[in-house]
C-alpha cells in the first residue's frame, strides 16, 4: 500500500490567502487607529457530528486572536490587549510591587496603557453545512471512476463602535465557503469462475474551516477599511492612492453588491407600489 506524500513536515507560517496579500498591500493610512477587541465569539452553538459531537465545537474558539492578527497585519489599526486584559494588569502590578521605596536608584516608570479610538464587536454568526452536495459516477463492466463533493458555508459580522458615543459606525458581514470534495476510482470484477477481482484508489480533500474563518475575517477587516474611507472616518496618506487597484476592487464589490439589492424582488414591489401612488 502506498503511504501518504508528506507524512511528516516541518511547522511553517500559516499559507496567506488572497485577502491576506489584500491587507498586507493596502496604501499607507494618514493615522493609524487604536482599536480593541474584547472577544470574538462563535455564536453558532454548533458542534461536530457523532461522535465528537460532546468535545469539539464545529468553528474555531479562537477567531478573536485571527482577527486581532488581521487588524495588525492591514496596517491601518494599532490593536491594544484587551481580551487578557486582566494578566496584563496583573504583571503591571508585578512590577509595581518590586519597587521599594527605600532604593530609589531602581524606580520602575510605567507608561499609562493606551486608550482605544473603536471597538470591534461581532462574531461568527453561521455555518451550515451541506449547502450543496452532489457527485457523478459510471461503471461499466465492473470499472469506472466516482466523484462526491459538498459545500458548507461560514458568515461572520463585523463592526465598529465610537467608545465616545458608543454608535455604531460601520457593520460588514462577509461569506466564505468551504469545499470538500472525493475522487475515487475502483475495479470490481470476476477474473475466473470464483476468483474475484477488487481494487480501489481514491483522493479526499477538504478545505480546513479554521483557514476559510480566518479569510472571511480579513475580508470584513478590508471592507471596514474600505467603508471607513468612504464616510471619511479615517484617511489616505496620500490622496492619489484612492486610485489603488486593491481599493478599487473592494469598492467594486461593494457596488455590484448594491445592485443585487436592486434587483431583488422585494426592491422591485417597492418600486411599483411608489410608481401606483
Amino acid at each position: 500500500m502506498q503511504s501518504p506524500s508528506n507524512v511528516a513536515a516541518n511547522a511553517k507560517l500559516t499559507p496567506p490567502t488572497r485577502v491576506t496579500r489584500d491587507l498586507l498591500r493596502l496604501p499607507e493610512p494618514k493615522g493609524k487607529v487604536v482599536a480593541a477587541v474584547y472577544g470574538f465569539r462563535d455564536q453558532t452553538g454548533q458542534y461536530k457530528p457523532s461522535p465528537d459531537s460532546s468535545f469539539s465545537t464545529t468553528v474555531t474558539q479562537g477567531a478573536a486572536s485571527m482577527l486581532v492578527k488581521a487588524l495588525k497585519d492591514s496596517g491601518w489599526f494599532t490593536p491594544v490587549e484587551r481580551e487578557n486584559l486582566q494578566n496584563l494588569l496583573t504583571e503591571r502590578k508585578i512590577v509595581r510591587a518590586l519597587e521599594t521605596p527605600q532604593d530609589k536608584s531602581h524606580q520602575i516608570n510605567l507608561p499609562a496603557l493606551v486608550p482605544a479610538t473603536i471597538l470591534i464587536e461581532g462574531g461568527i454568526v453561521a455555518y451550515e453545512t451541506n449547502v450543496k452536495t452532489g457527485g457523478a459516477g459510471a461503471r461499466y463492466l465492473g470499472v469506472g471512476p466516482k466523484s462526491q463533493y459538498r459545500v458548507d458555508q461560514v458568515t461572520v459580522t463585523l463592526r465598529t463602535v465610537d467608545i465616545r458615543s458608543g454608535q455604531i459606525l460601520n457593520a460588514v458581514s462577509t461569506t466564505k465557503t468551504i469545499y470538500s470534495y472525493e475522487l475515487s476510482t475502483g475495479v470490481f470484477r470476476f477474473v475466473n469462475f470464483k476468483e474475484l477481482l477488487e481494487l480501489e484508489a481514491g483522493y479526499t480533500r477538504n478545505e480546513p474551516s479554521q483557514l476559510c474563518v480566518n479569510e472571511a475575517i480579513e475580508a470584513g477587516v478590508a471592507h471596514l477599511i474600505v467603508q471607513g474611507l468612504q464616510d471619511k472616518m479615517w484617511a489616505l496618506k496620500s490622496e492619489d492612492d484612492w486610485h489603488s487597484p486593491i481599493l478599487q476592487a473592494y469598492l467594486k464589490e461593494k457596488s455590484e453588491y448594491l445592485s443585487q439589492l436592486d434587483d431583488t424582488p422585494v426592491a422591485e414591489a417597492r418600486h411599483d407600489s411608489m410608481v401606483g401612488h
